[in-house]
C-alpha cells in the first residue's frame, strides 16, 4: 500500500536522457514493484533481475528490496547470485538496500551467522521493533535532504553500530535507520512505499551519478 500524505518531487534531479542511469531491480521477493515505479519516475532505466543470466547485463546500479530477508538469502544462494552480487558491490557498484536489503548487505546481523552478501560495516538488530510497534509510520530528517521524509516501517531492522567510514544519515529514537557507505546506501524503512522520491532520487544522484 503506498502512503500518498506526502508528496515532494525535484524536477531537477541532474539526470537527462543522455545519462540517465540503468538500475537493476533485484525481483526474486518483496516490494521490488515499486522501488521500479519510483525509479522510472525519476527518469531512470530500470530492468529486473531474477536469475543468473541477468546479471550480465550491464548497469549502473543495483537495488536490493525489502521482503523476507531469510527468503531472499536462499534464493540468491540457489540461483548463484549472492557471489556475484558481493564481487560487483565490493568493486564498487552502487547498491541501495531497503529493510530486508539492509541485512543482506549487513556484515554483522544480531544473533545470525547465515551467509549474506555482507559487504557494509554494520551491525543490525533483525525486527528490531518488535510485534507491538513492527509497522508504523512518522517522519524524520535525512542528512543530504531538505526536509523531512516520510518513514514507513515494516517489522523492521536497525543498525545498532557502525565501523568508521560508514556516514549515518538518519535516526529515529536514538536508533540508526539509514546509513551511507561509499557507494552503498541502506535504509531500515520503505521509502518506495510513499509517494514520496527524494531518497530515491538520492540514490541516483549522489551515489550512482555522484553529483552533489
Amino acid at each position: 500500500m503506498i502512503v500518498t500524505e506526502h508528496k515532494q518531487t525535484s524536477p531537477d534531479n541532474g539526470m537527462t536522457e543522455n545519462n540517465a542511469p540503468r538500475i537493476a531491480v533485484l525481483a526474486l521477493q518483496g516490494a521490488f514493484i515499486e522501488h521500479e515505479n519510483m525509479l522510472r519516475r525519476l527518469g531512470a532505466e530500470v530492468f529486473e533481475i531474477r536469475q543468473l543470466s541477468d546479471w550480465d547485463k550491464a548497469k549502473d546500479g543495483l537495488v536490493i528490496p525489502g521482503g523476507e530477508s531469510t527468503t531472499m538469502r536462499k534464493l540468491l544462494r540457489d540461483l548463484r547470485l549472492l557471489t556475484p552480487i558481493r564481487q560487483a558491490i565490493t568493486e564498487g557498484l552502487p547498491v541501495f538496500g531497503t529493510c530486508a536489503g539492509l541485512i543482506l548487505l549487513s556484515k554483522e546481523v544480531e544473533g545470525e551467522q547465515s551467509e549474506r552478501i555482507a559487504t557494509m560495516d554494520t551491525l543490525v538488530c533483525r525486527n528490531a521493533y518488535g510485534r507491538q510497534l513492527g509497522s508504523f509510520h512518522i517522519k524524520a530528517p535525512f542528512k543530504g535532504i531538505v526536509g523531512e521524509i516520510p518513514m514507513t516501517f515494516i517489522r523492521a531492522p536497525y543498525i545498532k553500530k557502525v565501523d568508521d567510514g560508514v556516514e549515518v544519515l538518519a535516526e529515529v529514537d536514538g536508533h540508526i535507520v539509514a546509513a551511507r557507505q561509499d557507494r552503498q546506501l541502506v535504509t531500515a524503512f520503505h521509502p518506495e512505499l510513499n509517494d514520496d522520491t527524494r531518497v530515491h532520487e538520492y540514490f541516483l544522484r549522489s551515489v550512482v551519478l555522484q553529483k552533489l
